[in-house]
């Protein structure tokens, strides 16, 4: 029986891209070959979206992250 994990992903701003596309790769070292597999959402949250949009973090975010497993948030506050 395999292991589905559903992570939301929020980079962020500065460093914090880098950052999770790196332990997005070590994710999927780790399970490769096992019968665990990652079901990934990404959000755009950040200082960029705040300047670009005006909004930082809506319900409508809150309640779709609340409907995975767990966060991998990368850095969020500079631009």
């Amino acid at each position: 029986m395999s292991r589905v994990i559903r992570l939301a992903l929020i980079p962020g701003d500065g460093i914090g891209p880098e950052v999770v596309a790196e332990a997005e790769k070590v994710l999927d070292a780790v399970t490769a070959g096992s019968d665990v597999a990652f079901e990934k959402t990404r959000f755009s949250l950040g200082a960029a979206r705040y300047l670009e949009t005006g909004d930082t973090l809506t319900d409508g975010d809150l309640a779709a992250i609340a409907g995975h497993d767990a966060i991998l948030l990368g850095a969020v506050g500079g631009v």
